[in-house]
């Protein structure tokens, strides 16, 4: 279950890494969590009973075809605890030890798979019963030595799974390995057909593998491998999937001590089932995808409250942290403020310089009275006069001139400018003559009055002696 990584983004050597990490430490920390997980799924896709889902569970003991006989269920524990108080290998149940020490035929067996007939043919007895005391003490064996056949290795592997105290996928899955064998495809109609579901066997099966106990799993596994490969040299061996399921089904998933009679309904159904687990073996001891996001979501969302040491650490180390951040924070913003305000303030000055550089008009002072109406958002602190130029009083009419010269009220003209000279006035011949001669502003104000009424006077005139034409012509 190792994969090798060959990302091109990792700049050393390649990393090795189990995908199903986060799946072993939840089975081996949280064993209760595990199976509930793993079996809530398995029950999505088989249909299990109360009964036989409390078997599972290990909730009940699981009731079995030919178990009902009480001579039959006192001579399994009676062989079961003379095989514990030996202590030995073959009798005694699966243990660590027992697969390192059985785990050297299995070597062996890869090497030599072109025996024709291998796990049919039986070896010599007297070689068998001197490798199994030699297994049974726990002594180290030269099987390469040539003095142990092929046959002698394969007859004494079937014979330590036989005397197992119970099959190799245990009698709580055996009803569930029935489920799973009847597990077929659905027509466009949603019938049921004879054609059997792959996906969903397998998807079931890895599953199931995933509750067994630890050592029958590891067992199990490398079992299953070499059958695989077994099969894979069928023309030199003649063994193909199903000779070698119909070998190995008594051992791997029939209940102990029952015969072919109280299995004759199912008989084919489990023979079929471990001919499938030989075929597909490569992908049957992968968790499901969704199995292996549930338990890495699980790890990862409780990381930080799996102890209270560690959610004590985690709360003052971001105590510790918040200043920091914050005083980062801060000084960015104001670096980004004052930028910004620094380029407000130039474009401001700019707008204000060319309003008060334009000539007098109803859009200059429109726009002089925004800038008043928002004197601290609009109007530049410096550069330029913070304070409107004087207005200019305008007389109405002709006779609102005559009178204010009259009663002396003087009309003011002034124009200041700090940043720019304003563009002067457009004025005739006659008034650049008068401004030249006059200098005070009181002069300039009389010299343009008198302008305004010679041109008033000869406009009069000048519409009298059209009125004149007009009636002599109507006449």
């Amino acid at each position: 279950n190792f994969v090798i990584c060959n990302d091109s983004s990792l700049h050393s050597q390649p990393i090795i890494f189990n995908p199903d990490f986060f799946v072993e430490k939840l089975r081996h920390e949280k064993p209760e969590v595990f199976t509930e997980l793993v079996v809530s799924n398995i029950t999505r896709l088989i249909d299990l009973p109360g009964a036989e889902l409390a078997q599972l569970m290990g909730e009940e003991d699981p009731k079995l075809p030919g178990a009902n006989s009480a001579a039959s269920g006192f001579f399994r524990s009676l062989m079961s605890l003379k095989r514990k108080e030996k202590g030995v290998v073959f009798g005694s149940p699966l243990t660590e030890e027992g697969i390192a020490q059985v785990s050297q035929l299995i070597e062996y067996l890869h090497k030599n798979l072109r025996a024709e007939g291998l796990f049919r043919v039986p070896g010599n007895s007297i070689r068998q019963q001197i490798l199994k005391d030699a297994l049974n003490s726990g002594t180290d064996i030269d099987l390469d030595s040539g003095e142990f056949h092929s046959n002698d290795v394969a007859t004494l592997l079937k014979m330590f799974l036989g005397e197992l105290p119970e099959p190799l996928l245990t009698h709580k899955h055996f009803h569930a390995h029935l489920k799973i064998a009847d597990l077929t495809l659905f027509d466009e109609k949603g019938n049921k057909t004879s054609t059997p579901d792959k996906e969903r066997q397998i998807e079931a099966l890895q599953l199931l593998f995933l509750i067994l106990p630890a050592p029958n799993r590891s067992l199990l596994k490398l079992l299953l491998d070499l059958l695989y490969q077994t099969a894979k040299k069928q023309d030199k061996n003649k063994m193909s999937a199903h000779n070698l399921a119909l070998m190995f089904a008594p051992h791997i998933l029939w209940p102990r001590n029952v015969s072919t009679n109280d299995l004759q309904e199912n008989i084919t159904k489990l023979n079929n089932g471990v001919t499938f687990m030989i075929k597909h073996s490569q992908k049957l001891f992968k968790a499901p995808a969704y199995i292996r996001e549930c338990a890495r979501l699980h790890y990862l969302g409780s990381r930080a409250h799996s102890s209270k040491d560690d959610l004590d650490l985690l709360t003052s180390g971001s105590k510790e942290l918040q200043p920091l951040k914050s005083q980062k924070r801060s000084r960015l913003d104001t670096c980004h403020q004052e930028e910004t305000q620094q380029r407000t303030e130039e474009a401001l000055k700019e707008l204000f310089r060319h309003v008060h550089n334009m000539p007098d008009s109803a859009k200059k002072k429109k726009l002089i009275r925004q800038f008043n109406k928002h004197p601290t958002a609009l109007t530049p602190s410096s550069d330029v006069p913070s304070s409107p130029a004087p207005r200019r009083t305008r007389s109405r009419s002709f006779s609102g001139l005559i009178k204010r010269k009259v009663l002396g009220t003087p009309i003011i003209l002034e124009r200041k400018s700090r940043d720019a000279t304003p563009e002067p006035e457009r004025v005739s011949k006659e008034n650049v003559h008068l401004l030249q001669k006059c200098g005070s502003p009181a002069h300039m104000s009389q010299a343009k009055l008198k302008s305004l009424e010679t041109r008033k006077e000869e406009s009069c005139r000048r519409m009298r002696a059209r009125l004149l034409s007009k009636d002599s012509s109507s006449l």
